[in-house]
């Protein structure tokens, strides 16, 4: 008896009554809706559904796969690794150091490259600006998140456990970018206590591109200028795709050096794919690389959504500024390519500015669509995949900014 005593009271069942443990019932719920929004509704699965599952592993009572403790203060323990102390490190533990050095999402950025296509951009150089517009979004609610936060969030500092203010701004502000991995890589430089609810709602918004944005598309233009017709964009040569990932490596690495790692890694999976010499490599990170760090990288961000950080005001207010830096960053592009068409004589549609947020293709995907219903005959995916590539390397130098700044 004494036995079957001891086991029932090391089941997660007998501690669930413990204090504020009824909270990780919240949490496994929370982390149940989101798989139904990867595998039902599905909402970015292919991410998503590894960031709920590692939500609800972590949220398992007596499981003990991830412990917040190793990573405490933003630095790895690494002395309570090696069995120094009273924790035994668990898998996730160790698949989190991935993510806590910076290794998955530079991994993600060179299969992101190898699958990508700049032709457009370099057809059209303008678009770089439209891309660039659409960072206004991260520094927007950064400055929003700084003055708002001590208002609206009582008691702050307690949520904040020690994390500067401008850093937890950083990292929401880069929401606005809407590209996962570099979300996930400034925060986990500069606010890694707030991971999981960052990493969560970077997904969800980029899931939800094609509900957020049409609404402010269509609010910022005219029907005669959602109806402008562009014209085919002119071939780019291999020459120029070769040279490109060289040049803007180069270029950004001088200019914003902490953001070389994903800038450099991005343009080297670009570079592998358009050298025509490395069909093997090209392939590899584009399928088997991509897929094994996206699995690693899911479930170890999920696993840092514990209720103690998830459930709390200040989640809340993390979730309603990612909408704001998004709607924002839709908006900035927009906006630009209004104002560009007041100097130029070949007008560009005002929609191709809003793929200028870097969810690749979904945001440009959305510009065709919206562009043609109002005219059937508009056809401006591949004009708008220009903004869509210029966002990724736009958001990456965001990142590098704010981690030159803060980091």
């Amino acid at each position: 008896m004494g036995a079957i005593i001891n086991f029932f009271g090391q089941t997660g069942f007998s501690q669930i009554a413990v204090g504020d443990n009824w909270q990780t019932v919240v949490m496994i719920l929370i982390a149940c809706f989101l798989l139904y929004l990867a595998i039902v509704k599905k909402f970015e699965p292919l991410l998503l559904l590894p960031i709920a599952f590692g939500m609800l592993l972590t949220n398992l009572l007596g499981a003990e796969v991830y412990h917040e403790a190793l990573f405490e203060g933003g630095h790895v323990h690494w002395d309570m690794f090696g069995g120094g102390g009273d924790i035994t490190p668990g898998l996730i533990d160790y698949l989190y150091l991935g993510v806590k050095l910076g290794i998955y999402p530079c991994l993600i950025f060179i299969g992101v490259g190898a699958m990508t296509d700049f032709g457009p951009l370099i057809a059209n150089p303008k678009s770089l600006l439209l891309g660039a517009a659409a960072q206004i979004g991260i520094f927007a609610t950064f400055l929003g998140v700084k003055e708002l936060f001590p208002i609206v969030v009582p008691a702050l500092d307690t949520f904040l456990g020690g994390t500067p203010l401008q850093n937890l701004a950083s990292s929401v502000g880069i929401i606005g970018g809407a590209d996962g991995p570099t979300a996930i890589f400034v925060t986990s430089r500069l606010a890694p206590k707030f991971l999981g609810p960052i990493a969560v709602a970077a997904y969800s918004y980029m899931a939800l591109v094609p509900v957020i944005q049409p609404p402010i598309m269509r609010a910022l233009t005219t029907k005669k200028e959602r109806s402008i017709v562009m014209t085919a964009l002119r071939p780019v040569s291999k020459t120029e795709k070769i040279i490109f990932p060289i040049v803007v490596t180069i270029f950004v690495a001088w200019l914003v050096p902490s953001a070389t790692p994903l800038v450099g890694s991005l343009m080297f999976g670009n570079l592998l794919t358009e050298s025509g010499v490395c069909d093997r490599l090209a392939k590899t990170v584009q399928n088997e690389l991509m897929n094994i760090v996206t699995i690693f990288l899911g479930i170890s961000v999920g696993a840092t959504a514990t209720a103690k950080t998830f459930l709390s005001p200040l989640t809340l207010c993390i979730l309603a500024m990612g909408v704001v830096a998004f709607g924002i960053g839709t908006a900035g592009g927009v906006l630009l390519a209004k104002f560009m068409n007041l100097f130029l004589k070949k007008k560009i549609n005002p929609l191709i500015g809003s793929a200028g947020v870097s969810a690749v293709p979904m945001a440009a995907r959305v510009s065709q669509k919206v562009g043609q219903e109002e005219n059937p005959k508009n056809f401006l995916l591949m004009h708008a995949m220009g903004p869509n590539v210029a966002g990724v390397i736009g958001s990456a130098i965001a990142a590098g900014v704010l981690l030159a700044l803060f980091g």
